[in-house]
């Protein structure tokens, strides 16, 4: 079972023709209201891919609480741990240019009452994944990972929006994921400085964790034990890539809670990102099962090429 601690939003979507500067307005044709927040994301897309999966979180006493919790439960997902509270469902605006870049500005809402105690009421099995991100109190989530240290779960951190983390959290960790920016904001934060892939590295070899760095149409890395795995990327006609880094994530966690080993979980959660990023919205646009396995299986072909046959 993967247990996701974290965010639940509304986004607010606007397409327009180019993403705005400092100070500058741009005008986009309307806008579409979708379901979403790392946490959200990241539950439904372990879901889909074929995980059990459990959500705690927090949303607001108003219109849009239910909306935001739409695909959860339709998915099967355990909401019992999402508490209503007085305080807005958290939104996030997006703005999505043609070529599917981003600018997002999330008002946290209820999400800053999300608590590590609504943990308690689950009764996990070792070896189950806490997966979280960083869209709720940090205080929060240095105590979930302690209470899933202490049952023996396996610790997954998404540190996104980039920042440091502690060195008390860093050693509560199995695996953190990071794109090639947020890896230098981590990196820093524990002393650790250079390129994206040496930081990875060194972070993983120091603290012992499984480092994975997505790398947007290059595909993703990670490094664990001394040892790099690389995934490219499956091949899609970007749309929009705003759900790119949570459907990774959660793709993630299910192929490790599914005991698939390293380099084929990080190869399965590569496709789900991409593919994640061939339709609009956030969680309107994470891929199922079945299509993450055969966008997977391709990838696997081309890391291994089956042997040619030669007619005598």
């Amino acid at each position: 079972m993967i247990i996701v601690f974290g965010s639940i939003n509304i986004d607010l979507v606007a397409r327009v023709g180019v993403l705005p500067r400092a100070g500058e307005t741009v005008a986009g044709p309307g806008y579409e209201v979708i379901p979403g927040g790392k946490g959200a994301n990241q539950a439904l897309a372990a879901r889909r891919a074929g995980a059990e999966v459990a959500l705690v979180g927090a949303v607001g006493r108003d219109g849009f609480a239910e909306p935001a919790l739409s695909l959860l439960g339709g998915a099967g997902i355990d909401l019992a741990g999402v508490a209503p509270v007085d305080a807005p469902t958290g939104v996030a605006f997006i703005a999505v240019d043609p070529a599917g870049q981003n600018q997002i500005v999330v008002a946290a809402g209820a999400n800053a009452a999300v608590r590590a105690a609504a943990l308690d009421r689950l009764a996990p099995a070792p070896r189950d994944t806490l997966l979280m991100q960083w869209e709720v109190p940090e205080a929060e989530i240095l105590a979930a990972a302690r209470w899933a240290r202490a049952r023996d779960l396996r610790v997954m951190l998404n540190r996104a929006p980039a920042g440091p983390v502690s060195a008390d959290l860093a050693a509560l960790l199995d695996i953190v994921v990071v794109n090639e920016h947020e890896v230098l904001a981590l990196g820093a934060g524990l002393g650790v400085t250079g390129e994206p892939d040496a930081v990875a590295a060194e972070l993983s070899a120091r603290h012992g964790l499984a480092v994975a760095v997505t790398l947007g149409a290059e595909g993703a890395v990670c490094w664990a034990d001394g040892i790099r795995h690389e995934s490219p990327a499956y091949p899609v006609e970007v749309v929009d890539t705003t759900a790119a880094g949570d459907t990774f994530c959660g793709a993630l966690a299910a192929a490790l809670d599914r005991r698939r080993g390293l380099e084929t979980a990080i190869e399965f959660a590569a496709a789900a990102g991409s593919l994640a990023c061939a339709r609009p919205g956030a969680q309107t646009s994470i891929p199922e099962l079945a299509a993450i396995e055969a966008a997977a299986a391709i990838l696997a072909e081309q890391r291994n090429p089956p042997h040619r046959r030669t007619t005598p």
